[in-house]
């Protein structure tokens, strides 16, 4: 199987309004709606729109599903749809100190994400066909 090539896009800073469901027959659901938000990289960089929402659910076995949906405005005024789903697992103790805002070594634990994107903007209509999967440290 050829090895898979990654090129570093951008850096993604997001604020969320947290609000927890409690403990369903899933798991510890949380929903979150996305407050404010950038993103800056070698071939773009602006603003995430208000809006997006994070979708996430602590399983019994304790996995973490999560999926997220926000909408980014470049600095040139173009928009991109950007979507993705990932799973997070590890110790215990590591995913405490990750649940209360800790610095962790992100080789600790498990974290993969798969982002997507969608845009009708020509400048970057490459990103309609990329897809790459990402190691995230929180």
């Amino acid at each position: 199987m050829p090895e898979i090539r990654t090129e570093f896009l951008f850096t993604l800073a997001l604020r969320f309004d947290m609000h927890s469901l409690g403990d369903t027959p899933r798991g510890i659901r949380r929903i979150a709606r996305q407050t404010t938000g950038s993103f800056e990289g070698p071939k773009l960089r602006g603003t995430v729109l208000p809006g997006g929402g994070a979708w996430t659910i602590v399983r019994d076995d304790g996995v973490l599903e999560l999926e997220v949906r926000i909408a980014l405005e470049t600095d040139d005024k173009q928009h991109i749809y950007m979507h993705w789903k990932g799973l997070r697992h590890g110790p215990r103790e590591v995913m405490g100190r990750l649940d209360r805002g800790e610095n962790v070594d992100p080789a600790s634990y498990y974290f993969r994400v798969t982002p997507y994107f969608e845009t009708r903007a020509r400048a970057y209509d490459w990103m309609n066909r990329i897809c790459s999967v990402a190691t995230g440290s929180r």
